[in-house]
C-alpha cells in the first residue's frame, strides 16, 4: 500500500530510527522497481489505486498524455469529471482550474503540487500567482477530491491536482527525445536521458517550446510565446545489503518564459468578426518569467512497515508582465463593455492617435519565494481483524510576494505606443505580504473486511503579514510600515468511506472540512465549508465505472480581487459571499473492447459527465466585479452546468488513432439567475481533437494531431477585460525515439 507524501518541519532521521527502534527491525532493500520512492511522491500511485481510495479521485497516465502530445494541462484534464477548466492564452500556460464549483481563478483554490510538494509561488501568502509547471515534464497528473484531500492543505474545499515528474530510470542508460512541429510557427523539443546503476542515478531533462501564437495584432507583432525548462535528478541509494535502506535525491530546475500576451480582449462586435484578433493598444504587452526550484528528498526504510520521507524544498519566482491597464483613466472592461460610450478611447486602443499620457501601462514586476520542509512517517500495522495504514505529516513553510511595480503613460502615435512619462520603480506598489505556516495531519486507512475507512485530521496555523513602503514624489523607499499582522488557525478533520458489496460493485461516501484561508492584510473571515460526497464503483473485467454526488455547503464564500478576475477593485481584497450551495453529480465510464472481432484491433471507449449548480443563499452588493449586485438565489458565475467529455480510439500492433469531444456549457462570467445575459456569458461548445501515432520500430514512433478539428470559434471567457478566444484549429506532426 503506497502512502502520499506529507508535511514535517524538523525531525531528524537519526532521532526516529532510536524512537522507532522498537518496530524497526532490519529491513531488506526494495526491488528496483520501488527504488524511486514514487509511493511516497505521489497522492495516488496508479489509476488501479484511484479506484481504490475512499473518495474520489482520478490518474492521467504517461500514455494518455504523450497520447496527444500534451502540453497544454487544460486538454490533459478535460477527461476528469469534477474539473472546471477556463481557457486564458489557449496554450494552458496560465491556467485556471477548479473543482466542484472551488473558484476557478488561477488555481487559488485548490492544492497544486509537483511531486507531493506545493508549487504555487507562494501557495499561503498569494495563491493567484503565474506560474504552473511543464506539463511535457510530467509522466502523470493525479486529482483528488473529497475528503482524502485534506492531506495536502492549506486549501482543502474543492481538492489537489499533482504533477509527477520523470523519475530517474532504472535502467543503465535510457531516455526519449520528441520533437513536434506545428501551425504558427509551434515547435516543442522534449528530452530526457539518464540511468542507474547499483548505488547511484541521474536524469538530465529539457523542454523547448514556442509559437507565434494563433493571435494576429492590427498592424502587426508577435503574438506567440518561448519557454525553456530544464532539470536534472541525482540519486544516491545505499547498498541493496544496508541494515535500514535509504535514498538521497537531488532534484534543480529552472525555467525561463517569454509571452506577449495581454488581458486586452475583444468587443462582441469584433470578435464576430474576427476572434482571434488583437487591438494595436496591446502590442507591447508581454510577461518574461523565471521560476528556480531545488529539492533535497531521503526516504529511509526502518522496517517493511515503517519508512520516513522528508523532504527539503525551495522554489524561487520573478516576473514583469508589462502591459496596458487603462485608458484615460477608464478600465479595459468598462471601454470593451461600452465602446459607444467610449468612442474616444476605444478608438485610440484600435490605433488612432491619442493625447499625452492617455494610455497607462503598468511594470507588474513581481517576485516570489517558497521553502520548507516537512516529511512522512508512514506505518502498516495490523490489529485484529483490522489493517492499518497511518500516515503522520508535517510541514513548515513560508513563503511571499514581494511587488515593486510602476505604470509608464503612453501615447498613441502612428499606430505605435510612444512612452511619454517615465514613472519611478516602485512608485505604483511597493509592498511585502508573506506567510509563515506549521500544519500537520494524521491519517489512517483502515480495512476490516469488506469496509476501508479514511479518518484525519489536519491542522494549520499561518501567520500572515503585509508591509508596505511609503512612496515619495521621486519614488524612493521610506522605512516599510507594517500594515496587518493576522494570525489563524483551523482544525480540518475528514471521514471517507467504501463497502464492497461484491466483487464489481462498491459504494463509498466522505465528509470534510473545506478550508481556505484569508490573504495578507484582509479582515474578511477564512473561507470554510462543509463538504459531502457519496456514490458507487462498478468493474467487472473490461468495464468500470463510477457515479458520486457532492455537496459543498459553505459557511463563507470568498472572492479575492486579481489582475485576472479584472474590475475596478484593489488588488488582494477579499469579499464575504456568505453562504452558498454548490452541488452536482459526477460520471465516468471505460470500456476496453479486447478486439474489433478477428482484426487483431482493440478499441477503448471512455465517457464522463459533471453536472454542477451553485448557488448564493443570501443577498448583498459587492464591488467584487463577478459577483457585483447578488441576490438569493443566484448563480456562481464561471461554473458551467454541464461538462461531457467522450474518447474513442482504435488500436493496432503498431499504430493508434483517437478522438475525443469535450464540451463545455454556456456559463454566467457575472452571477445572476434566469435567462443568461449575452454580455456576461460565454458559449457553449463543442472540441474534437484527433491524434494518430505510428510505431515505425522499438525505437522510433511518427504522430500527427489535430488540435479543434472542427475549427470551433467560441467566448472561452470574459475576464479580465474583453472577450477572449479559444484556440482555433492547429495542425502539429512529430516524432519520437526512445533509446
Amino acid at each position: 500500500m503506497s502512502f502520499p507524501m506529507t508535511p514535517m518541519r524538523t525531525l531528524p532521521n537519526a532521532l526516529l530510527l532510536a524512537l522507532l527502534s522498537p518496530l524497526a527491525n532490519a529491513a531488506p532493500a526494495p526491488d528496483p522497481a520501488a527504488m524511486q520512492r514514487l509511493d511516497r511522491m505521489t497522492v495516488i500511485g496508479s489509476a488501479e489505486r484511484a479506484a481504490e481510495i475512499p473518495g474520489s479521485a482520478d490518474y492521467v497516465d504517461e500514455q494518455e498524455l504523450q497520447r496527444y502530445a500534451a502540453s497544454d494541462v487544460n486538454r490533459a484534464l478535460r477527461r476528469v469529471p469534477g474539473l472546471y477548466l477556463i481557457e486564458e492564452d489557449g496554450y494552458g500556460l496560465r491556467p485556471n482550474i477548479g473543482i466542484r464549483g472551488s473558484g476557478t481563478d488561477r488555481n487559488n483554490r485548490i492544492a497544486v503540487m509537483e511531486d507531493g510538494v506545493l508549487i504555487a509561488p507562494a501557495a499561503y501568502a498569494a495563491p493567484a500567482a503565474y506560474y504552473f509547471p511543464t506539463v511535457e515534464r510530467m509522466t502523470a497528473i493525479e486529482v483528488r477530491k473529497g475528503s482524502a484531500s485534506i492531506r495536502s492543505g492549506p486549501r482543502t474545499t474543492g481538492g489537489e491536482v499533482n504533477l509527477v515528474s520523470t523519475a530517474i530510470p532504472t535502467e543503465q542508460i535510457s531516455g526519449r527525445l520528441s520533437l513536434i512541429a506545428g501551425e504558427d510557427s509551434t515547435y516543442n523539443a522534449h528530452g530526457w536521458a539518464g540511468g542507474s546503476g547499483e548505488q547511484f542515478g541521474f536524469m538530465v531533462e529539457a523542454v523547448q517550446q514556442g509559437s507565434d501564437g494563433f493571435k494576429h495584432i492590427d498592424g502587426g507583432g508577435d503574438a506567440g510565446f518561448d519557454l525553456q525548462d530544464h532539470l536534472a535528478k541525482v540519486r544516491w541509494n545505499s547498498a541493496a545489503d544496508a541494515t535500514y535502506y535509504q535514498e538521497l535525491e537531488l532534484k534543480i530546475g529552472h525555467t525561463d518564459q517569454d509571452s506577449n500576451e495581454t488581458y486586452l480582449g475583444l468587443t462582441d462586435a469584433d470578435f464576430a468578426a474576427d476572434p482571434n484578433r488583437r487591438y494595436r493598444g496591446s502590442h507591447l504587452d508581454n510577461i518574461q518569467a523565471e521560476h528556480e526550484q531545488q529539492q533535497l528528498s531521503h526516504y529511509i526504510q526502518f522496517s517493511e512497515r515503517v519508512d520516513l520521507t522528508t523532504v527539503v524544498y525551495n522554489n524561487d519566482f520573478a516576473r514583469n508582465w508589462f502591459k496596458l491597464e487603462n485608458v484615460n483613466g477608464q478600465t479595459l472592461g468598462n471601454i470593451l463593455a461600452d465602446p459607444a460610450r467610449f468612442a474616444n478611447e476605444m478608438a485610440w486602443i484600435r490605433g488612432a492617435d491619442s493625447p499625452a499620457n492617455a494610455f497607462r501601462l503598468r511594470n507588474n514586476n513581481r517576485s516570489y519565494s517558497s521553502e520548507g520542509v516537512q516529511s512522512l512517517l508512514a506505518v502498516s500495522h495490523d490489529w485484529g481483524t483490522s489493517a492499518h495504514q497511518i500516515e503522520l505529516g508535517l510541514r513548515y513553510h513560508e513563503d511571499n510576494e514581494d511587488r515593486f511595480q510602476d505604470e509608464d503613460r503612453y501615447a498613441m502615435r502612428g499606430g505605435s505606443l510612444v512612452r511619454t512619462t517615465d514613472s519611478a520603480p516602485g512608485s505604483n506598489a511597493n509592498q511585502l505580504v508573506a506567510a509563515e505556516a506549521w500544519s500537520a495531519y494524521l491519517q489512517d486507512q483502515i480495512r476490516i473486511g469488506d469496509w476501508q475507512w479514511l479518518p484525519g485530521v489536519r491542522y494549520e496555523h499561518i501567520e500572515l503579514i503585509r508591509t508596505d513602503w511609503q512612496r515619495t514624489p521621486t519614488g524612493r523607499s521610506e522605512p516599510p510600515i507594517l500594515i496587518a499582522r493576522r494570525d489563524v488557525s483551523a482544525f480540518i478533520p475528514g471521514l471517507g468511506a467504501t463497502y464492497d458489496v461484491d466483487e464489481r460493485w462498491q459504494l463509498l461516501a466522505g465528509v470534510h472540512r473545506g478550508y481556505s484561508p484569508p490573504a495578507p492584510g484582509t479582515t474578511v473571515d477564512a473561507e470554510e465549508s462543509v463538504n459531502f460526497e457519496a456514490g458507487l464503483r462498478f468493474a467487472d473485467g473490461d468495464w468500470n465505472a463510477e457515479l458520486i454526488g457532492f455537496l459543498n455547503d459553505y459557511d463563507n464564500l470568498v472572492g479575492t480581487c486579481t489582475a485576472s478576475t479584472g474590475g475596478d477593485c484593489n488588488l488582494g481584497d477579499q469579499y464575504s459571499g456568505g453562504e452558498v450551495e454548490v452541488y452536482g453529480v459526477e460520471a465516468e465510464l471505460n470500456y476496453q473492447v479486447a478486439e474489433l472481432g478477428d482484426s487483431g484491433i482493440g478499441m477503448p471507449l471512455r465517457a464522463n459527465y459533471t453536472y454542477t449548480r451553485g448557488e448564493f443563499q443570501s443577498s448583498f452588493r459587492s464591488s467584487f466585479e463577478e459577483w457585483s449586485n447578488v441576490n438569493a438565489g443566484d448563480e456562481l458565475p464561471y461554473l458551467p452546468e454541464n461538462l461531457w467529455f467522450f474518447e474513442a480510439g482504435l488500436e493496432g500492433e503498431r499504430w493508434s488513432t483517437f478522438m475525443s469531444a469535450a464540451y463545455v456549457d454556456d456559463m454566467r462570467t457575472r452571477a445572476g439567475s434566469g435567462e443568461l445575459d449575452p454580455d456576461y456569458s460565454t458559449d457553449a461548445h463543442w472540441i474534437l481533437d484527433l491524434a494518430a501515432n505510428w510505431q515505425l520500430n522499438d525505437g522510433a514512433e511518427l504522430f500527427a494531431k489535430v488540435d479543434n478539428l472542427l475549427d470551433e470559434e467560441y467566448v472561452a471567457s470574459r475576464r479580465p477585460s474583453g472577450v477572449r478566444p479559444g484556440k482555433p484549429q492547429t495542425m502539429s506532426v512529430g516524432v519520437r525515439l526512445i533509446f
